[in-house]
């Protein structure tokens, strides 16, 4: 059996980011038609966005983006 390595962790994570910024994306433009990623960027600016399960999927985003982040920091600090 193989060790994991930091590489395969980040590309896991970053796996996990990509699918639930297509979900984010995807019910944000069910609630407004034409939405642009950097329009959910700002959600404050539509108030479609306003939705319960709309800010449940963003919040799992920034979730995992904060997992890739200190995946990607502690590899750094390993490696350097």
């Amino acid at each position: 059996m193989s060790a994991t390595t930091w590489q395969e962790i980040e590309d896991l994570v970053a796996s996990l980011e990509d699918l639930q910024r297509r979900k984010v994306i995807e019910l944000a433009r069910r609630l407004r038609p034409g939405l642009t990623l950097e329009d959910i960027a700002n959600p404050h600016d539509f108030p479609e966005l306003a939705d319960a399960d709309w800010q449940y999927a963003d919040g799992q985003l920034s979730g995992i983006q904060s997992v890739l982040a200190a995946v990607r920091a502690r590899r750094r600090e390993q490696e350097g």
